[in-house]
């Protein structure tokens, strides 16, 4: 929530902030890697990285070449110059529709045109044809880009679509008069032929010539867009998304905003230069952060971050979730923990799931995780309790930048949903599959690998000819105190059995799951 006046003068007239108040954009700039938080009322809100040169390629625009075509898939793979080439399916290559969250206007004159149908793509774009797209989803694992030809250009008031003449509002503009004005402006509007834009929330209460100047600025870009394109062979960037800096000013720093921090001189006279396009008042709210103490711990960032990354998170009233990502969704546990806190059960389950829901809006916007959501609350007798659980995550959702789709608490006490996966989820960013554990996050016990052993002995031995019983077996040190201490009598046993001599040994370098056989006269290792 945005600051008070009376707290806006106050703070003026001190030159003291209160951290804790207020919604504010705090931009940590390092040698290797950008970093902005958005924090309300003190607490994490969003929170971005981007690693010092690379670029975001969400955005981009390329001028590709089709390689094949896949009628199965109902699909294209375009070469845009990436050793992976990106995925075009058929229905992102029709023109398409506005979505749900926007109203369209209809400003008269359009001529109709023929309707484009799947079918149609394979002889619209044949093989070895050049065809210009926009990337919507990043390469994710194995997977390269997504693309689509229906290119969109984000300004701060508006979007430009360039290649479709539909115009728009958006609906979370809810007040009937503004969307009335707004609705004028687009119908008196001058725009090129066959080009559409859709205004964005932020274009609530600004002025008709504000939106023809963002309008103006994205012309002129789509005329750079277009000069590079007809200019060079494919593949070939036409269009680089702006970077993570830049991408803030555009799309966070709105009238909500109070203050914008930030530890690099350089960085904030950029984005000084950038909102002062804007407005004064924009451009006065951008401060340079000059404390002795790293600014993600002056604002209390840096500690909230480590905290929510971990796999299981606490909430405020004892109770706590657990986050897991699987290679097919992403599961969340809710559970009570240390919540003692009432008497009354129902009370008790439903306010931990209350804050549950929450805190798992939050997870998903701060990890970035992206594909199917299943969480699993405690079980409520209420279906009024339920429905309180179902319309508080909606709530929470509201914020969050990227499309979800939430279905209600089944009877099994399950919420299901859909978050739009445009990138790398953030802890697929910053971490990297253990090599200890090769990703499982386990290992098998000293018991497990005794077991093993013993398997494998048995095996070596039974088949072993009288001079080649003789064997060494090497294993990690906590294996062998197993051996020794526990199991040491069945091995003797084992000797015993198939007349055999062995020689135990330890080495630390092992892994604990690694087990050597060797023959003890010539060293060499035998495999099972």
């Amino acid at each position: 929530m945005a600051l008070t006046f009376v707290q806006r003068i106050k703070e003026l007239l001190t030159g003291k902030r209160d951290i804790k108040s207020g919604v504010r954009l705090v931009i940590n700039c390092e040698k290797l890697e950008n970093r902005v938080a958005l924090l309300d009322k003190g607490v994490v809100e969003e929170y971005n990285i981007e690693r010092v040169g690379t670029n975001s390629l969400i955005g981009s625009v390329f001028k590709g070449r089709i390689r094949n075509i896949e009628q199965g898939l109902k699909a294209m793979f375009i070469d845009i110059g990436f050793d992976k080439n990106a995925f075009l399916h058929f229905w992102d290559a029709i023109p398409a529709a506005l979505d749900a969250g926007l109203e369209e206007i209809n400003r008269g004159g359009s001529k109709k045109k023929k309707r484009i149908e799947a079918k149609d793509i394979p002889s619209l774009y044949p093989v070895g044809s050049e065809i210009m797209v926009q990337v919507t989803k990043g390469p994710v694992g194995n997977k390269g880009p997504r693309v689509t030809t229906n290119i969109s250009l984000a300004g701060r008031l508006l979007v430009l679509m360039p290649l479709n003449d539909t115009c728009g509002i958006s609906r979370k503009i809810e007040d009937p008069k503004e969307r009335s004005r707004l609705r004028k402006i687009i119908e008196k509007i001058s725009l090129p032929e066959g080009m559409g834009i859709i205004l964005r929330t932020e274009a609530s209460g600004k002025r008709a010539r504000h939106i023809v100047r963002d309008l103006n600025i994205l012309l002129d870009e789509w005329d750079q867009i277009v000069a590079k394109r007809d200019g060079q062979n494919a593949p070939v960037c036409c269009f680089q998304e702006p970077d993570l800096v830049e991408r803030t000013v555009r799309d966070f720093l709105t009238e909500d905003i109070d203050e914008v921090a930030c530890d690099d001189g350089a960085t904030v006279e950029r984005m000084q230069r950038m909102a002062a396009l804007i407005s004064g008042r924009a451009k006065r709210r951008i401060n340079y952060y000059q404390g002795q103490t790293a600014i993600f711990e002056h604002y209390g960032i840096q500690k909230q971050i480590d905290n929510a990354f971990y796999r299981q998170v606490w909430l405020p009233c004892g109770g706590y979730i657990v986050i897991d990502q699987t290679e097919a969704l992403v599961s969340i546990d809710v559970n009570t923990g240390r919540n003692k806190g009432h008497k009354d059960v129902d009370k008790l389950l439903l306010e931990t799931n209350l804050e549950a829901a929450a805190e798992v809006a939050r997870q998903l916007r701060l990890r970035n995780m992206g594909g199917l959501i299943v969480v699993d609350f405690i079980d409520m007798k209420h279906r009024r309790d339920q429905q309180a659980v179902y319309k508080l995550m909606m709530e929470h959702l509201k914020r969050d930048k990227a499309k979800t789709q939430v279905l209600p608490i089944s009877q099994f006490g399950l919420m299901e949903m859909t978050r739009q996966r445009l990138n790398e989820s953030l802890g697929t960013t910053l971490y990297e599959p253990c090599p200890y554990c090769k990703g499982h996050g386990q290992v098998k016990t000293p018991l497990t690998m005794s077991v093993e052993l013993q398997r494998r002995l048995v095996s070596v031995l039974g088949r072993a000819k009288e001079d080649q019983k003789s064997l060494i077996v090497i294993v990690h040190p906590e294996v062998l105190n197993r051996l020794k201490t526990e199991d040491g009598e069945l091995l003797v046993d084992l000797e015993r059995k198939y007349q055999a001599r062995l020689t135990f040994r330890s080495d630390p370098a092992f892994h604990r799951e690694q087990i050597t056989l060797a023959n003890a006269t010539t060293g060499e290792e035998i495999r099972v």
